[in-house]
C-alpha cells in the first residue's frame, strides 16, 4: 500500500472506512476515486468490499487498506464488517444493500476517542455514518414494502445522506434523514487507448456500412430494454437498419436474446465488456431507455466523447445532461425509434448534440472537487474542520 502524507500540524491522521455491498459501475468507480482523493490528502481509508470489486477497480492500489466482505448479510459479514469498522473516525457506506449492513455493524459502537475527532458525531458518541445514495433500489410489490423499510433505516441511521441527484435527497429526507445533500458525483472520464482504431472496431461489432446505436447497463427490468427491441423492430425494415449493440449482463439476457432471434432483429447482446470507452468512441448514436436512472454512467461517457444521446427524461437524467439529448417518454418504442433514425439523418443535429455534450459534461464537479465535498463533511463530523 502507497504510503499517506502527514495530516496537518496538530492534528491525528483521520481514518475512514468505506462500504461497498453489490457495486454498481458508477458506486465502485466513485469509490476508487474517492479512496484515490482521501489518500493523497493524507486520510488511513479502509474499503469494505467483496473480492471481485477489489480486482476490478483496485482499491489497494489507489493506497486503501482492502477487507474482503462478501455481498451476503449474514451474521459474519456483519461481524466482520463490525471489525473493519472499530475505531474508525468515520464510516462511508455506499448504496442502499451497504448502508443497512453497516447501521447493523455500527449498532452501540463507540468510536475511539481522542482530541479533535468524535465531537461532530451523531449522540451517543457513535463513529459518524455517511451514506451515499447513487440510486434507487427497483420492486414491485410485497418487495417494495421491504425496500422502503431499508430505505428509511439508512435514511435515519445516518448523520449525512450524500444524493447524487435531487430526486434522492427529497427521498432521503421523505425517508427520514436528519441531513440529506446533494452531492453529484462524477464518473472518472475513460479514454480509448492510443492504438484504438476506429474500423477494426466497427468491423468487430458488425457495423462497418450501417449505423451504430449504443446502450450500456445490466440486463435488468427497468433498464427498459424490451422498449429499446420495440424500438430496433421499427427500424428493422429500413433501408440502412442501424445495429443496435447493448454491452451488459444481467436475468433478462435470455429472454432479450430469444426475442432477438424470433423477431430477427438488427441488435447484438455484447455481455459484459471491459473496453465501453472504445465501443462508444465508434458509436454514430448512445441511447439510454431506462425506467429510472439518478446520474447514468452512460450517459456520462456519451457526453465527454461528443457521441449523441437519446435518453428517457426521467429521474436525474435531465438534471444531468441539460439541452444535450434527445428526449422521449419512458415505454414509447415507436418515439424512441424516430428520435434515433431522425439522428442518423440529420448530421448538423448530432454535431449540435456533440458540442453541448462537450459543454454540458465541463460543468460537472471534478474528482477533485468531488473529494473535496466529501472531505468538508467528513470534517464537519469528526470536528476536524
Amino acid at each position: 500500500m502507497s504510503s499517506t502524507p502527514p495530516p496537518p500540524y496538530g492534528q491525528s491522521q483521520l481514518s475512514a472506512v468505506q462500504v461497498l455491498g453489490g457495486g454498481s459501475a458508477g458506486s465502485s468507480a466513485h469509490v476508487r476515486s474517492l479512496t484515490a482523493g482521501l489518500v493523497a490528502r493524507g486520510v488511513r481509508v479502509t474499503v469494505c468490499a467483496p473480492a471481485e470489486l477489489e480486482k476490478a477497480y483496485g482499491f489497494a492500489g489507489a493506497g486503501a487498506e482492502v477487507v474482503t466482505v462478501p455481498r451476503r448479510s449474514d451474521p459474519m459479514s456483519v461481524a466482520a464488517l463490525r471489525s473493519a469498522c472499530a475505531g474508525a473516525d468515520i464510516v462511508h457506506a455506499h448504496g442502499l444493500h451497504a448502508a443497512v449492513r453497516t447501521a447493523f455493524a455500527l449498532g452501540g459502537q463507540v468510536s475511539r476517542s481522542r482530541p479533535g475527532a468524535g465531537s461532530g458525531g451523531p449522540a451517543g458518541g457513535r463513529v459518524p455514518l455517511v451514506v451515499t445514495w447513487h440510486t434507487r433500489a427497483h420492486a414491485e410489490g410485497a418487495r417494495s414494502h421491504v425496500v422502503r423499510l431499508m430505505e428509511r433505516r439508512a435514511a435515519r441511521a445516518a448523520a449525512v445522506v450524500l444524493g447524487t441527484s435531487s430526486e434522492l435527497v427529497d427521498r432521503a429526507r421523505s425517508r427520514g434523514a436528519r441531513d440529506a445533500r446533494l452531492a453529484p458525483v462524477t464518473v472518472p472520464a475513460a479514454r480509448p487507448p492510443v492504438e484504438f482504431v476506429e474500423s477494426k472496431a466497427r468491423a468487430e461489432l458488425g457495423a462497418v456500412e450501417r449505423p451504430l446505436v449504443m446502450a450500456v447497463g445490466s440486463l435488468v427490468p427497468f433498464r427498459g430494454y424490451d422498449v429499446l427491441l420495440d424500438a430496433a423492430r421499427v427500424w428493422r425494415d429500413h433501408a440502412t437498419a442501424p445495429l443496435l449493440t447493448i454491452a451488459g449482463e444481467g436475468r433478462e439476457r435470455g429472454a432479450l436474446q430469444r426475442r432477438i432471434e424470433a423477431e430477427d432483429l438488427p441488435v447484438r447482446l455484447l455481455g459484459r465488456r471491459e473496453d465501453i470507452a472504445e465501443l462508444l468512441a465508434v458509436a454514430d448514436v448512445a441511447v439510454l431507455p431506462s425506467r429510472w436512472e439518478a446520474r447514468s454512467v452512460l450517459a456520462q461517457e456519451a457526453l465527454r466523447a461528443g457521441v449523441p444521446l437519446v435518453a428517457t427524461a426521467v429521474g436525474g437524467i435531465p438534471e444531468l445532461v441539460g439541452d444535450a439529448a434527445e428526449f422521449v417518454p419512458y415505454g414509447d418504442g415507436e418515439g424512441l425509434a424516430t428520435a434515433v433514425l431522425g439522428l442518423l439523418g440529420d448530421a448538423g443535429r448530432r454535431g449540435e448534440l456533440a458540442e453541448a455534450g462537450v459543454r454540458q459534461a465541463a460543468t460537472w464537479p471534478t474528482e477533485d472537487e468531488t473529494v473535496a465535498q466529501v472531505l468538508s463533511v467528513y470534517d464537519e463530523l469528526t470536528g476536524q474542520g
